[in-house]
């Protein structure tokens, strides 16, 4: 089968889902209409509906009949038909494509649910009902699967197009829409609790086949489809002006314009598009750089042509416009050096960025860097078996989290972003524990048991959550957490712990090598070092900076302080948002709750390199 039909098969034999789809929930409705019907949790269904009953109010009754009339037949289509009729027809937002998609998930869900209540009769809660039933079976919901299926596919088209603040923002408050259409259906009395969770799944299932088959198989390498795949171009034509040696002065200003400057851009072709590649372009003329050479990620040269072209001639400044896995590469190129590296956060991640304080807008972020300066930081060595000896800027992984990365879908990664890991992360949650052993400083081997071992340089997950507090990229030492939670009860008090920023954003106090800090019950262990030593029993699945390695059954990590500079914006007034640089080079989320912070800012610099006063 030749690759240019391969997509069409493709997409035709994931459609071939929806029939097995509808019997799937058929099977279910029979189940919870026969031999399940009279046990536990289906036989506590009346009472909930009886309860929300008996506890009717004007106000909940007069919002859960907007939100209910906002699922109902007639609005989903005109909402539906809106929808598409502006991607097909607005200009400059014409995606045929993405209008195919959410007009074929709400018609394939409407289409499951149809098929379904002609085999699955189910009567409707022996309430008062506050809406005309209508003669279709009460199993599934129809309201709730056809807004799953509209706002759903809505929230994930919001997730490829937008970006920032405003992506969170919009996708949030579609995927909020679906749930709050379960609720008000058990409330008016027209569903169980049970029709509406297989309300959600049908249309949830019905979204994924049809991105599946619909948008993650369009062909095309750009990051939407149908956009030109980027180039490598050494690029500038305006001239390779070789710079004086001046150039090279490690403590004048990234964006300083004193004399023509060389500067390399490493572009990964998936995260940085042609517009924001001549963004970048022109803000680095601006500043200085007319001679520009730049290379593009691939996956044999993660990095690009860096290395080679740096060899070629002096230059004063790498731009990374990629993500974290991308500024991983360039940091194993640059660290121990003196040519500083500019930040461009156009991945699916960009943790380190994000810890750094940086603007998560390419340009912006760009911008800053440039008027700011280069200042140096930590980076973590690691070694292991099948693992040659490498660098990492963010955290290193075994076990849930490295499985979690492993299996990320790239499609997915693409379309939804860091909520791709989200539904990867689902797949792992009943994984077996590992055992281990953490050496740390060269003591004495600690025997553990876990579900996932992390070691960071920086400590803070997306959204800010602290998942190593202690992490700061100018400490001279490694955090080392092991997560472990037992049932529901460990899960639970593991997200209550990072969730609270009173018990995890606060860092704890400064612990000697082999020194332990628990937390969440014991679902969380904290450790400190300059140097980890990891065995596990078996081979387990790892990562560096978000991206999947071999697995193995040892890493090895030590910390190279003050290695890598960066050009990070500089001090602004007290509390400013984003105020990094050389006064602070984590940001808010290092400095949150330091009491020691006045006393480390009046310190000298270094001998490492490490800013003066870095929180």
């Amino acid at each position: 089968m030749s690759n240019a039909r391969t997509p069409g098969v493709r997409a035709g034999s994931l459609l071939l889902l929806l029939p097995l789809q509808a019997a799937s929930v058929a099977g279910l409705g029979l189940l919870v209409t026969g031999p399940l019907a009279g046990r536990w949790p289906l036989s506590a269904e009346d009472d909930v509906n009886r309860a929300l009953a008996d506890r009717r109010g004007d106000l909940a009754t007069a919002l859960s009949d907007a939100v209910s009339l906002l699922a109902g037949t007639e609005s989903v289509i005109a909402l539906a038909l809106v929808a598409v009729l502006a991607l097909l027809l607005v200009p400059r937002v014409r995606r045929w494509r993405d209008a195919v998609f959410l007009a074929g998930a709400v018609a394939a869900q409407s289409a499951v649910f149809l098929l379904v209540t002609t085999v699955v009769g189910r009567a409707r809660p022996d309430v008062s009902h506050l809406d005309a039933a209508p003669p279709t079976s009460s199993f599934p919901s129809g309201h709730v699967g056809a807004a799953t299926a509209l706002f759903g596919g809505l929230a994930v088209l919001a997730a490829g197009r937008l970006r920032g603040a405003r992506r969170g923002l919009v996708v949030g408050l579609l995927l909020l829409v679906p749930p709050a259409v379960a609720v008000s259906r058990v409330y008016r009395g027209m569903h169980h609790p049970s029709d509406v969770l297989v309300g959600l799944l049908n249309g949830g299932c019905t979204l994924l086949v049809m991105a599946y088959a619909l948008l993650l198989s369009a062909p095309g390498t750009g990051t939407r489809a149908g956009f030109p795949a980027p180039r490598n171009r050494p690029d500038d034509a305006d001239g390779s002006t070789r710079p004086s040696a001046a150039a090279l002065d490690p403590s004048a200003p990234c964006g300083e314009r004193a004399v023509p400057r060389r500067a390399v851009v490493v572009r990964h072709p998936h995260g940085c598009d042609d517009g924001a590649a001549a963004r970048v372009r022109a803000l680095l003329h601006l500043h200085g750089y007319t001679g520009q050479v730049w290379t593009a990620t691939t996956a044999d040269e993660p990095a690009g042509a860096l290395a080679a072209h740096l060899a070629e001639a002096e230059t004063a400044l790498v731009v990374v416009c990629g993500g974290d896995g991308t500024v991983r590469a360039c940091a194993d190129v640059l660290s121990g050096g003196a040519i500083p590296l500019a930040i461009v956060p156009c991945g699916t991640g960009n943790l380190l960025a994000r810890n750094l304080g940086l603007p998560s807008d390419p340009d912006t972020a760009l911008r800053e860097a440039l008027a700011g300066t280069a200042v140096g930081l930590d980076v973590g060595r690691v070694h292991g078996d099948g693992l040659a000896p490498t660098r990492f800027t963010v955290m290193a992984g075994a076990g849930f989290d490295a499985a979690m990365v492993r299996d990320a879908s790239a499609r997915l990664k693409k379309r939804l972003g860091w909520a791709a890991y989200v539904l990867s992360a689902l797949r792992h949650l009943g994984d077996p524990r590992m055992r281990l052993s953490v050496r740390l400083d060269g003591g004495a081997p600690l025997e553990r048991r876990a579900r996932m071992v992390v070691l960071g340089n920086v400590g803070s997950l997306q959204g800010g959550l602290p998942l190593l507090p202690d992490a700061r990229p100018d400490s001279g030492r490694l955090e080392v957490v092991l997560l472990d939670p037992r049932g529901v009860a460990g899960w639970l008090a593991a997200a209550r712990h990072l969730l609270t920023p009173s018990a995890a954003q606060t860092p704890g106090p400064r612990r000697s090598p082999g020194q332990d800090r628990r937390a969440a019950h014991g679902a969380l262990e904290y450790f400190s070092a300059e140097r980890i030593d990891l065995r596990f029993a078996r081979p387990q699945p790892r990562e560096l900076d978000g991206d999947a390695i071999a697995a193995g059954t040892r890493l090895t990590a030590e910390v190279e302080p003050g290695a890598l500079r960066v050009c990070l914006p500089g001090p602004g007034p007290v509390g400013a948002p984003g105020a990094a640089g050389a006064a602070g080079v984590t940001g808010a989320a290092g400095a949150a709750g330091d009491p020691d912070g006045a006393r480390r800012a009046a310190r000298p610099p270094a001998r490492t390199g490490r800013p003066d006063g870095a929180h």
